[in-house]
């Protein structure tokens, strides 16, 4: 080789080097492929925002721009496997009920936030943190809205409260029936009493006017926001409509997403739409992906919707299916047969039964390839937990759903059902694959929250003493896989994400503390100091 071109390869070399990003005196930690905690010191992050490599302590560094973390502990970025991108956004900009404890609260925050829309618009009431013992309703909105026209969605998105004037906008009156799938709930003398549940909730629903899309845009942007701040680099939405498909792409293209979208449509029709050619997989340098179908089998607990073998404890119904068993299976097999993953919600014992025997009609090729995911997993049958690992279907779990639930729970389906409720640690012995997510906004968005309710099976008051149902906690290593390797695999991503090794992205995050050495009580504490994704800061904590 002659000096010049010596010279000019000495000068690629350098450049390569000096390209690289070295993350040092960094407390690291990642999962091995075994599945055990691997510790590091310094992260090596190439030029095209992947891991080049992760050294322990004592290993000589490359060269490369350095960056020292003075000891900073810095986790794989977090995967939240089931979350609502849009409604985060929506509820983020509009009246937030969530942290109401009285519908005094409520109605007084309604009357605040009313604003000059058309409409009055808000959602995240919960009854039971009310200690109401009923239902909300219409006349009590009344009072705090006026004749114009409000919808107010439960926290768990399967009822709505609405006023008179919404009401009657709808059409919704004593002759209304129900729906297949939905309930009207009614006062003694059977008049529409204010609350909507599951499918009745479309009366009213499809009165509301579309968000602009400069609005629907803001709500993206707000989630995107909300989402890096607490140090998620990856959500799996579950439930989208072409507009949502499109808004993703848009952001895409423009550079403006900044977590990695893995989103499932909302039922056939949807699917039919966003991707008439078959599962659209991972683009835009690992941003999006639409290769997931989200099917209802019933409602939630909250509600009285899911649906159960039996009656409910507190009440003569035994929930709602949203589909006859024969065109659950049939949707199910449809959607596997083109090459789509099947994400079936299911809360109660009779649901899951269902959605898992409509799985078993799938062939077993197909169900290895598409990786089936059951969401939620809540109130499982004893006999039914085993059919999990048999059949390959993953659960998809939202852990502050239990600490959320655990008083209503025992309230609605009594002590004997709650065998195989909420029960994380057996699924996981029984060799079935855990996925972990929050279910956003219906419980905040933090993962820190859903790593301190599996590890403790507690809220963050610490209660109950000991954890509630405590045989069914995982460990933090393995609730951590969860929202790391194992929400990567839920989403078909387990190549490009989940830990920090060579050729994977470089999506990682600073935590204010080592959540691997603080109390089991204080991990939803932990803060997040910085969100990188693909080697890019996309949030900093000021």
């Amino acid at each position: 080789m002659g000096t010049k071109l010596f010279a000019l390869a000495l000068l690629g070399a350098s450049t390569a080097a000096a390209a690289d990003t070295v993350y040092s005196n960094a407390n690291g930690y990642t999962l091995a492929g075994d599945g055990s905690l691997q510790r590091f010191a310094a992260l090596v992050v190439g030029d095209d925002g992947r891991v080049k490599a992760t050294l322990p302590a004592g290993a000589a560094l490359p060269r490369g721009r350095r960056v020292d973390l003075k000891g900073a502990t810095l986790l794989p970025g977090l995967i939240d496997a089931h979350g609502h991108v849009m409604s985060l956004g929506e509820r983020a900009l509009a009246i937030d009920l969530s942290e109401t404890r009285s519908l005094a609260a409520a109605l007084a925050a309604v009357k605040a936030g009313a604003g000059q829309g058309s409409w009055i618009r808000g959602g995240g009431w919960n009854q039971e943190r009310w200690s109401l013992g009923r239902f909300p309703t219409a006349a009590e909105l009344d009072a705090a809205t006026g004749a114009k026209p409000a919808i107010l969605r439960r926290v768990d998105g399967h009822a709505i409260w609405v006023n008179s004037a919404a009401l009657k906008l709808a059409g919704v009156t004593a002759a209304t029936a129900d729906p297949a799938g939905g309930h009207i709930e009614r006062d003694a003398a059977g008049n529409p009493s204010g609350v909507l549940v599951d499918a009745a909730m479309k009366f009213v629903g499809d009165k509301v006017p579309a968000f602009t899309q400069a609005e629907a845009d803001a709500a993206l942007a707000k989630s995107l926001e909300i989402i890096a701040s607490v140090g998620l680099t990856g959500v799996h939405d579950a439930g989208i409509d072409p507009a949502t498909w499109e808004r993703y792409q848009r952001f895409a293209r423009a550079g403006r997403l900044t977590t990695r979208v893995y989103a499932m449509a909302y039922g056939p029709d949807n699917r039919a739409a966003i991707a008439p050619a078959g599962p659209i997989p991972w683009g835009f340098d690992d941003r999006l992906a639409m290769m997931a179908m989200k099917l209802q089998a019933d409602g939630a607990l909250g509600s009285r919707g899911a649906w159960l073998r039996e009656p409910y404890a507190d009440a003569a119904t035994r929930g709602l299916p949203f589909h006859e068993e024969g065109k659950l299976r049939r949707m199910i097999l449809d959607a596997s047969a083109a090459g789509f993953q099947v994400n079936a919600h299911a809360i109660g014992d009779a649901a899951n039964g269902a959605v898992l025997s409509a799985f078993a009609a799938v062939p077993d090729g197909q169900r290895a390839t598409a990786r089936h995911r059951n969401e939620h997993a809540q109130i499982v049958a004893p006999d039914d937990l085993p059919r999990f690992a048999r059949l390959g279907i993953i659960a998809s779990i939202q852990p502050t759903h239990a600490t959320s639930d655990k008083g209503m729970a025992e309230a609605r389906v009594g002590e004997a059902r709650l065998a195989g409720g909420y029960a994380w640690a057996s699924l996981l012995a029984s060799g079935a694959r855990l996925a972990g997510g929050s279910d956003f906004p219906v419980e905040p968005p933090n993962p820190f929250f859903g790593l301190h309710a599996a590890v403790t099976r507690q809220s963050r008051d610490s209660m109950p003493p000991g954890g509630w149902r405590p045989a069914e906690a995982l460990t933090l290593r393995q609730a951590f896989a969860a929202f790391t390797t194992g929400a990567a695999w839920a989403g078909h991503a387990e190549t490009q994400v989940g830990r920090l090794e060579p050729g994977k992205w470089a999506d990682f995050i600073l935590v204010d503390r080592d959540p691997f050495a603080v109390a089991p009580g204080d991990l939803w504490k932990v803060e997040v100091r910085e969100t990188w994704v693909a080697g890019k800061r996309v949030f900093r904590r000021r």
